[in-house]
């Protein structure tokens, strides 16, 4: 797995760039690097990366910039953002720009690994506390009448993808391809108007997906 990281700390840069390939046996690697959050998506573009490590609090542009000009550059490419402090309002943030998960900082490479992977899988991430306070914090009267509009399939996928199932596992339930399983939750994700997965799975429980159990 190829990482682009975007972050202002030359030190937290070089340290993932050396600990990550040995930590994770070789499967992750470090191939640039940057200061400036307006070169990351130029650089995923060059470097063909699976995933960006991106820190929120840079200098301007800003990292929640970076992170949606880097989805628009290259809808695939996974996006990890980073942050020193553990804030609800950031994780939401950084998620509606189109990260993939959202992580402190202080978690050590060792540590970094799996949610990096996890998210090259089609996983989004993001700290259990974080995500309880983001549904706490969700609006109740969220619109009931998504559910509705969708068909049966959608309705199904919606439940595998609430339910924090894998692509690949996905692909094996629907019998399809996993390129077709991401083009569905793309398109699912566009007619739930959510960025990703973590906001889907919130919405789903926000309306009551399954209570009614229908397919």
């Amino acid at each position: 797995m190829d990482v682009v990281v975007v972050d202002d700390h030359p030190l937290f840069s070089r340290g993932l760039e050396l600990l990550l390939p040995p930590e994770s046996d070789g499967r992750v690697r470090v191939v640039a690097t940057t200061d400036d959050a307006s070169a990351g998506a130029a650089l995923v573009l060059r470097h063909h990366a699976d995933v960006a490590v991106v820190d929120l609090h840079m200098p301007p542009p800003g990292g929640t910039r970076a992170i949606a000009a880097i989805r628009r550059a290259d809808p695939m490419v996974r996006i990890v953002a980073l942050s020193g402090l553990a804030e609800a309002d950031a994780a939401l943030e950084a998620l509606r720009a189109g990260a993939s998960g959202f992580l402190p900082k202080t978690a050590s490479p060792e540590v970094l690994v799996r949610p990096l992977l996890a998210v090259l899988d089609g996983w989004s991430v993001i700290p259990e506390s974080l995500l309880r306070q983001l549904l706490d914090d969700a609006a109740p009267t969220a619109d009931q009448g998504i559910a509705a509009q969708l068909t049966a399939d959608d309705r199904r996928l919606w439940r595998l993808v609430a339910a924090g199932t894998s692509t690949v596992d996905i692909a094996t339930t629907l019998h399809v391809s996993e390129r077709t399983v991401k083009r569905l939750v793309a398109n699912l994700l566009r007619q739930l108007k959510v960025a990703t997965r973590v906001e889907a799975a919130a919405l789903a429980g926000r309306v009551g997906l399954g209570e009614d159990g229908a397919g």
